[in-house]
């Protein structure tokens, strides 16, 4: 679990992926020559931002795994401004720097608007995301940004076996989108790519548990093409690998970009549920999470 942990103590809310970018670029450049192939890193700021790109031999399949989290942008008079959808409760601690050195603060929710208690004033512009507060127990693991941490750490663990296919860490996921397209559109006019799949995490809800394996979503509020939803159903049988079918009429993700984008490229999102979603204590099954794992390997082989 240190990966994971070092995953989830980056600063890395929508806008600022650059310190994620970062960690990444150092993980894969000392591990990826331990990996089945060695993968082509595509990192051309003019190109992608601060999005990351590996290519593995010749890829059919795309890997999205969003390495943005939600949070809070410092405004005037000790106000916050919401980064995506952040849940606030007065008492939860955040963390952040300004030029002036760190800052840990305490949210307070007033006429439902939230503001921070600091001993003295914060540049504003400064983003405060959740302290990070990793538990670990036999069943659970639980901190603040499961969502996407896992996602991105899932993907770092088919990247040790990938022989064709490409995982793209994309950006400003939680808050809105944008990057997928420019991304898409690159690796489409240079790869014979057409499907995708989307490594992030999900919510618990009365159809959905812990510990009854990764999530499959059928759709959200966007609608994926049926086809392809079939394919990965069958294949998920086929694995033996537990799985759990989601359907939902809300939530999003970067799937919704795929299927907005002008290339014929099908999705299915595919992940680990978690309770108390875009909190400081989200938290995920850790037999989910391995059946996440296992799921990726698996479709990537086949798919």
């Amino acid at each position: 679990m240190d990966l994971l942990k070092d995953l989830l103590a980056v600063h890395a809310p929508s806008g600022e992926e650059f310190r994620m970018k970062s960690f990444l670029l150092e993980y894969i450049g000392a591990h990826a020559h331990e990996w089945e192939t060695v993968p082509v890193v595509l990192q051309d700021e003019t190109l992608f931002h601060d999005a990351l790109v590996l290519v593995f031999g010749t890829p059919r399949t795309l890997i999205f795994a969003h390495t943005d989290s939600i949070g809070f942008t410092v405004r005037y008079q000790d106000q916050l401004v919401p980064i995506g959808s952040p849940k606030a409760e007065t008492g939860y601690v955040l963390s952040g720097k300004d030029k002036l050195g760190p800052i840990e603060c305490t949210l307070r929710m007033e006429d439902d608007l939230p503001f921070f208690d600091f001993p003295r004033a914060v540049q504003r512009g400064t983003s405060l995301v959740f302290r990070p507060n990793f538990r670990l127990s036999e069943e659970f693991i639980q901190s603040p940004y499961l969502d996407n941490r896992l996602g991105v750490f899932v993907a770092l663990q088919v990247a040790q076996t990938l022989k064709d296919g490409a995982i793209v860490f994309s950006t400003f996921e939680e808050h809105g989108g944008g990057s997928v397209p420019f991304i898409l559109d690159h690796l489409c006019r240079q790869y014979p790519i057409r499907q995708a799949l989307i490594a992030d995490i999900t919510w618990v809800t009365d159809g959905v548990s812990h510990g009854e394996g990764v999530v499959i979503s059928m759709r959200d509020r966007n609608i994926p093409r049926r086809k392809f939803i079939d394919k990965i159903v069958a294949l998920a049988d086929k694995s033996g690998i537990p799985y759990q079918l989601e359907v939902e009429g809300s939530g999003s993700s970067d799937g919704r970009e795929v299927q907005l984008s002008h290339h014929p490229v099908d999705w299915c999102f595919i992940g680990a549920p978690e309770d108390h979603v875009h909190s400081p204590d989200e938290k995920v099954h850790l037999s989910d999470l391995q059946a996440m794992i296992d799921m990726y390997i698996f479709l990537m082989n086949e798919l």
